[in-house]
């Protein structure tokens, strides 16, 4: 018999935690390989974690709605042989999960605070990478961090903590009275934390509406995108008529061949993945006060889910897909998406951004930076206009369809030059489209 050790597996550069929401296996269970074990969250993505082996489930070490760091052992996998993963095989030998979640804190380094010590963990008291850069956001010192009463596990300070206390001292601040906490009343961190507050009625009219995990999660994330970047845009049109006739005279055959619906969000992928690779500089990354260029050009696709919230799948490596290659690839992830069956690694190493505000009818958008990316562009509607078309023999109006590209980019590293070429580089992919294209 070998135990092996179930971690919670990394799930992104920008992502430190995840929350348990659900077991789907109990102890005593069998488990086949690769079967769903339980249940995460993220403000990225909701996932399941899945077995390595073939097992029976001995030891769950977390709660539901526990937060629990990348890396760490979130349940044990009793097995019949000894062959098993390497590293998880000696149960004398815990995987060091704060070493995992320091390196990913390295990478959620954007803006480098010189002015005051950044707070660090200690062999008493462990601080999550978030916890540790929302201290330091908001001037946190070590002192006032060691003296917050953490509800997490092992009395860990959890980002519910964290903002709790950042409140209060907003409301000492201004001289609000708020009284403290005392350890004593903190539940015990194995019990199961309350579902959501339901929607309460206030004054008979208005309707208070708790948030959702993910919508504060992501809200934070908007903010500190904002706080982190010099946000500038470029805005340009582009005339798409080319592409919308083209599309309209092979879609029915695209369809017919391949068993996809050929959406233009694949071409403009196209377009895009190939103005990256003729501005490399766009395809970077702020990593305190060094710039790191990526190798590989891997599309973000900002997707819509029934809940209201957005999620981001990307594409890796999408300036080697083909039209064919790039369509599936968006339409699998954009109808996963809505399923909520995307993979952690299929929600991880973006690069670059693009999101369609024009599926909601939008001409254009100021979209905000999807950290630690330097840019993002927005897709606006297509619409049917009247045009000025120049030609040899003179100048005429004609009915042109015509888009709004809105580049949204980080200032600090990507001066209105590259901007405004990078955005035009798009433009003239799109308006250049071969119309004789064989699919």
């Amino acid at each position: 018999m070998a135990k092996f050790k179930l971690r919670l597996p990394k799930m992104g550069e920008s992502v430190a935690e995840a929350t348990i929401t659900s077991w789907l296996k109990e102890v005593g269970d069998t488990i086949e390989m690769d079967e769903a074990v339980v249940e995460i969250a993220t403000d990225k993505v909701d996932s399941e974690v899945p077995c390595e082996v073939d097992g029976i489930l001995i030891e769950k070490r977390f709660n539901i709605n526990d937060v629990v760091p990348v890396g760490e052992v979130l349940a044990i996998i009793e097995t019949e042989g000894d062959d098993i993963p390497k590293d998880t095989v000696n149960d004398d030998e815990e995987l060091q999960s704060k070493q995992a979640v320091e390196e990913i804190e390295k990478n959620l380094s954007f803006a480098q605070d010189t002015t005051s010590a950044p707070v660090t963990s200690s062999d008493s008291r462990f601080y999550s990478p978030l916890v540790r850069n929302i201290a330091k956001e908001e001037g946190i010192s070590q002192e006032e961090l060691d003296a917050i009463v953490g509800t997490g596990l092992e009395g860990r300070v959890t980002k519910n903590d964290i903002l709790s206390y950042l409140e209060r001292r907003s409301d000492t601040r201004t001289g609000t009275q708020v009284e403290d906490t005392p350890k004593a009343s903190i539940p015990a961190a194995t019990e199961p934390k309350a579902p959501p507050a339901p929607a309460i009625v206030s004054g008979g009219e208005d309707e208070i509406i708790e948030m959702t995990r993910m919508g504060k999660l992501i809200a934070h994330h908007m903010v500190e995108s904002i706080q982190t970047s010099a946000h500038v845009q470029s805005f340009i049109e582009a005339d798409v008529t080319k592409i919308w006739n083209w599309r309209n005279k092979v879609k029915e055959a695209f369809m017919k061949r391949e068993g996809e619906n050929l959406t233009f969000t694949p071409i403009f992928m196209e377009a895009i993945a190939k103005a990256l690779r003729d501005f490399p500089m766009m395809n970077i990354s702020v990593k305190g006060d060094t710039i790191v260029r990526k190798k590989n050009i891997n599309l973000g696709m900002a997707a819509a889910l029934p809940d209201g919230n957005l999620i981001v799948p990307v594409i890796k490596n999408a300036d080697r897909l083909n039209l064919v290659g790039m369509t599936k690839q968006v339409n699998d992830l954009a109808n996963r998406a809505r399923l909520n069956q995307l993979k952690p690694d299929e929600i991880q190493d973006g690069t670059y951004t693009v999101t369609n505000v024009g599926s909601f009818g939008s001409i254009m958008g100021t979209p905000i930076i999807n950290q630690p990316q330097v840019g993002i562009l927005a897709l606006g509607a297509i619409r049917k206009v009247p045009a000025v078309i120049e030609t040899s023999e003179g100048d005429f109006i004609g009915i042109r369809y015509r888009m709004i590209l809105s580049h949204s980019y980080d200032h600090r590293v990507v001066n209105g030059a590259l901007g405004g070429q990078f955005v035009k580089a798009v433009k003239d992919y799109l308006e250049s489209w071969d119309i004789h294209r064989e699919i």
